[in-house]
């Protein structure tokens, strides 16, 4: 099922409903700066939530003035196209709401829509507020895939994008001597930026090669500066003299209270680790990933559909225009599928231009979406094809031993799952779930989602882990419990925002 793929136009205008904003931009990364800044630049009030204080999501993540990092443009490509965005949105009347943590959607009985969040650095603060606009769009990025192997809850083992985190936003290492491993170009930067930070990167073990891209040369041919990308960052790594080894995986890590070492083993066609390759590499980290998830969870909640992805990672079925299935709410991003900053800009700017002819009723400017189209549609197909590339082998669950957690908030392990599947006649990852409670805990199965689906499967082709979650983010009791208490006109609320429900919570009112 996919969104409807014509442009808006004047019979979509309709006449604008009293809600204080009229579009809503959930996420400050690339793809929402760029929806946000072209909506209000096109004539659109915009309020744009982020749960980070300073915008730029994961992908331009940078240290908190207070650091004072003299250059952060040194840990970033393409830093001119960030900090063009900042400035567009400093110029504009976007409401930029920063520690805004969006735990649900609703769309209201008149078609306009309720964002609702907690506020604080990490959600903490007593007063949840109820943004109201109408029309939504979705720029919620990614989080990383992990797939278990034997040691990998030893402290020390960080994800890839996480050890990039720490080093982007705190100026810190994981560790002195890092083994990057897992699966993506995006562990190709993450070394570069460690070398170059003081680390000592003693391998990059990727377990997929890279002739899967050699067979989609169109794709390579229309995205040449990808190529250049990866020539930067293979040139950093030949500075540092860091070898990369290809159909590798780290399988085993060693030590007592933190990494001390790794066993990086050879890999055949299908992920499994070849007899007596076993290669021990001493380190005091890891870190690890295997691609990027699109975190889909407010959009799957308010009925969204989804695609199957290349990587076998579930994505938003979209238009033409960044729509998806459910009318007034857009998307773009990583939440399509991940493709990286410039795709996730392009959409942004796309989706932002859609809602603007949508709700002014007029089209903003044909020739310059028309080429948007033309470079998402490019840029989409290099996604597609970095996703297939780099898509998890059916034998990677042979890495794990029976007494190998899988599920690490729960603390259950693969042989539990293993039995739950061979004995109970669990033949998917919600019954597993019911039977082990893997994937019940903090994290809802975003750690362990992908195992517990391949392990359920059996050798079948897994069907892709659930987004289906009732909250993105975890919600105290009492917010909860406001949605049921009575109006308190001290709290600003404007009324229900469900037919049977009045909200207290603090409404954020546009600027002008």
């Amino acid at each position: 099922m996919t969104a409807s793929a014509s442009e808006p136009d004047d019979d979509d205008a309709g006449t604008p409903p009293a809600v204080p904003y009229d579009l809503a931009v959930v996420g400050a990364g690339s793809a929402g700066l760029a929806g946000a800044v072209t909506a209000a630049r096109l004539g659109l009030s915009v309020a744009l939530l982020d749960s980070s204080a300073q915008p730029g999501g994961q992908f331009y993540r940078h240290p908190a003035p207070a650091l004072g990092a003299i250059r952060p443009e040194a840990l970033h490509h393409d830093w001119s196209a960030f900090t063009d965005l900042r400035r567009r949105l400093t110029a504009s009347d976007v409401r930029h709401l920063t520690g805004h943590h969006v735990w649900s959607l609703a769309k209201e009985s008149d078609g306009t829509w309720s964002v609702h969040a907690l506020t604080g650095a990490d959600g903490g603060d007593e007063a949840p507020v109820r943004i109201r606009a109408r029309a939504l769009l979705l720029a919620t990025g990614a989080y990383e895939r992990q797939l278990p192997f034997p040691g990998w809850t030893l402290p020390g083992v960080v994800g890839a994008g996480g050890a990039q985190a720490m080093l982007k936003s705190g100026l810190v290492l994981p560790g002195r001597r890092v083994v990057v491993a897992g699966s993506g170009p995006l562990l190709l930067a993450v070394a570069a930026s460690l070398a170059s930070a003081g680390a000592r990167v003693p391998m990059v073990v990727e377990a997929a090669g890279y002739l899967r891209y050699a067979r989609a040369p169109r794709a390579l041919v229309g995205n040449p500066r990808k190529a250049v990308e990866a020539l930067v960052h293979g040139a950093a790594l030949a500075r540092h003299r860091v070898p990369v080894r290809l159909r590798h995986a780290v399988t085993e890590v060693h030590g007592t209270d933190r990494v001390e070492a790794v066993t990086v083993s050879r890999l055949d066609r299908d992920w499994r680790p070849v007899p007596g390759s076993g290669r021990r590499i001493d380190c005091d980290a890891l870190a690890v990933g295997h691609g990027l998830v699109p975190q889909i969870e407010l959009a799957t909640a308010v009925g969204c559909a989804t695609r199957t992805l290349p990587d076998g990672t579930l994505g938003l079925a979209l238009g033409d225009f960044q729509e998806s299935s459910v009318p007034g709410l857009w998307a773009a991003g990583e939440t399509g599928g991940v493709g990286g900053a410039e795709l996730a800009r392009t959409e942004g700017e796309l989706a932002g231009r859609a809602i603007a002819a949508r709700l002014l009723g007029h089209r903003t400017g044909a020739g310059t979406t028309t080429g948007l189209r033309r470079r998402r549609d490019r840029l989409r197909a290099f996604a597609d094809v970095m996703a297939a590339a780099h898509a998890p082998g059916p034998g990677w669950p042979a890495w794990l031993n029976d007494d190998t957690d899988v599920c690490r908030c729960e603390e259950v392990p693969a042989g539990r799952i293993r039995e739950a599947v061979a004995e109970l006649g669990a033949h998917d990852a919600r019954t597993v779930k019911l039977l082990t409670r893997a994937g019940m805990g903090w994290c809802q199965g975003r750690m362990c989602g992908t195992a517990v689906a391949c392990l359920a499967a059996a050798g079948r082709t897994p069907e892709p882990p659930s987004e289906q979650r009732p909250f993105a983010v975890p919600v105290p009791l009492s917010a909860l419990a406001a949605l049921d208490a009575p109006p308190d006109p001290a709290a600003g609320s404007e009324g229900p925002a469900h037919p049977t429900h009045q909200h207290p919570h603090r409404t954020e009112r546009p600027s002008r």
